[in-house]
């Protein structure tokens, strides 16, 4: 059999899991598929590493123009070398079937220093561990590397005017840390490249790993015979715990052993999901129904990061608020539904804080799902736009939150499965009504579609946005129905 290479993406899925790196090798039909989620992170990682290459001006460019083109790509980059090229942006090298990019290579004086650049906020072991392999091969190719360094985003940085990436970014040296683990990395090369000389998948079980540090590409394949709904499914159990209960042959809830040690909580879910049976504590409810007015107005909002801010008072990855659902009840019943979507163009966070005041100025509860995160989003606001503190934080102080009766346990069915999220409260309590007939059905989806508007043709633009409102209004009616829901239960 033909040796494989490995780069720095294979090495390290390989010390994450060798079964995911032989599946990448030789079965790659089975990986799942790339959603938007997962392209949004190699999109945005992308402009982060080409906007860093500012950071060294004036270099030449020795990335291939495609996958077939690694070999040219790497002569090229050994002849800018011999030409004396002082800074190298994708500089390719290749060392016993190992073929490594580095993402800036700068030469001062004899000596070259290698820079890698991350999308992320810090430096994680699994970048000491590419760096390494860097390391490793370049010093295998004859360069003298006097420095690695890791180019990360700084998420204290706050953009005011024009960006500066001297402060955008951070550049942390990682040489000694790479010197404490360096001789492993041949031995871990010749692992890899063993496990790629077998006949046959590596026979290894689910596990940790399938997680972290990433999302194994995978993992539909590998779980495709573990219950959709097993003992991995207990909200908030230990690891160690759900892991070795799995390893023991204990995969279904209803077989858990009684001694297993488990929050009260949990013991909830795994004896509601054995006996089939509800919890609804009648009394809580009651206090929390009776502590609502009769004017209620269910809220809810959606928000987007980028990881290099375009606004400015914007940090790194900060959640601005780009849209709300507001439905007003009055005894029970719907009166109206208030909305608003910014414009992807311009900062929406103002025209946002307007609409919501002139649309809030009524009496009445707020209710919101999950109250930490509106309320944390509404106080950002208000350290920005402090000319609307006083209306803000009238809403704050009206808002109420839906989740608690579900978060307490005051009311639990099986179908929960453990959650509180109104994804799986929804469902339980009111079958009939759906996110899954909706083009956008995620908080997340929500977030990546719309800061990705820009990139979009007019018409499509113009369903996104609807595929918006009829998503963030599908929350706060659901929110409606499950207020019902409860009060028909007391």
């Amino acid at each position: 059999m033909p040796r494989k290479y490995l780069s720095k993406s294979t090495f390290i899925t390989g010390l994450q899991c060798e079964k995911a790196l032989y599946l990448k090798k030789f079965e790659p039909q089975l990986a799942d598929e790339v959603g938007l989620a997962k392209q949004n992170i190699f999109d945005v990682g992308n402009q982060v590493g080409l906007l860093a290459q500012n950071l060294f001006p004036g270099g030449v460019d020795a990335s291939p123009t495609d996958y077939t083109k690694l070999p040219e790509a790497i002569d090229y980059t050994q002849s800018l070398i011999e030409n004396g090229e002082n800074i190298i942006y994708e500089a390719g090298f290749e060392y016993d079937y190992v073929r490594c990019f580095v993402d800036i290579l700068v030469k001062k004086g004899a000596q070259w220093h290698i820079y890698e650049v991350k999308s992320s906020t810090s430096v994680s072991e699994t970048y000491i561990n590419d760096a390494s392999l860097q390391y490793f091969i370049l010093k295998k190719c004859g360069l003298d590397i006097a420095s690695v360094s890791i180019i990360h985003i700084d998420n204290k940085y706050v953009k005011n005017g024009e960006l500066d990436i001297y402060k955008l970014f951070k550049i942390t040296p990682v040489l000694d840390k790479i010197q404490n683990k360096i001789d492993l990395v041949p031995i871990e090369l010749k692992n890899l490249h063993d496990v790629l000389t077998q006949d046959a998948v590596p026979k290894i079980d689910i596990g940790k790993r399938c997680s972290k540090p990433y999302e194994c590409d995978f993992k539909s394949y590998c779980w495709k015979d573990v219950p959709s709904y097993s003992v991995l499914n207990i909200s908030r159990l230990k690891a160690e715990t759900k892991w070795g209960l799995y390893n023991s042959g204990y995969i279904n809830i209803k077989d858990i052993p009684l001694e297993t040690k488990m929050s009260s909580n949990q013991r909830i879910q795994v004896d509601c999901e054995i006996n089939q049976t509800s919890l609804v504590n009648k009394k809580k409810i009651k206090e929390f129904i009776d502590n609502l007015t009769d004017d209620i107005f269910h809220l809810d909002f959606e928000t987007f990061a980028y990881g290099v801010p375009v606004f400015d008072d914007v940090r790194p990855y900060q959640h601005i608020p780009f849209q709300y659902s507001l439905h007003h009840e009055s005894n029970g019943e719907i009166k109206n539904h208030y909305e608003f979507l910014g414009s992807s163009n311009e900062d929406p966070r103002e025209p946002f804080i307007k609409s919501l005041i002139e649309n809030l100025q009524f009496d009445g509860d707020i209710l919101v799902y999950n109250i930490g995160f509106e309320r944390s989003k509404l106080e950002d606001l208000i350290k920005i736009f402090p000319n609307y503190k006083s209306d803000l934080q009238k809403i704050i102080d009206r808002m109420k939150d839906l989740m608690i009766p579900f978060k307490e346990k005051w009311y639990y069915v099986p179908e929960m499965q453990g959650s509180y999220s109104i994804k799986k409260v929804l469902p339980a309590l009111v079958p009939d009504l759906t996110y899954e007939d909706l083009s956008i059905n995620k908080g997340d989806l929500a977030s990546l579609e719309f800061s990705n508007l820009h990139n979009k043709s007019t018409e499509e633009q113009k369903k996104i946005r609807n595929d918006l409102l009829e998503y963030c209004k599908m929350d706060t009616f659901a929110m409606f129905k499950i207020l019902k829901v409860l009060r028909e239960k007391i």
